[in-house]
């Protein structure tokens, strides 16, 4: 995920087992007849809120879009 949204690498050993992931598949027609995909976690079972998490991790930097 970090490769292709362009951010850093954020750690080495996650912390995180996901359980249950939801995930949506988008399927794109590009140029020259060439198909893209794009991979979206909807919603996972073992999310927990931590606000501020992104600062704490990576101070100063910008929210990834």
């Amino acid at each position: 995920m970090e490769r292709q949204h362009g951010v850093a690498h954020l750690n080495a050993s996650p912390d995180i087992q996901p359980q249950d992931p939801r995930i949506h598949i988008s399927l794109m027609d590009l140029q020259a007849g060439e198909a893209g995909v794009e991979w979206d976690v909807r919603a996972c079972g073992s999310f927990l809120a931590d606000l501020g998490r992104w600062q704490r991790l990576s101070p100063g930097q910008e929210l990834p879009r």
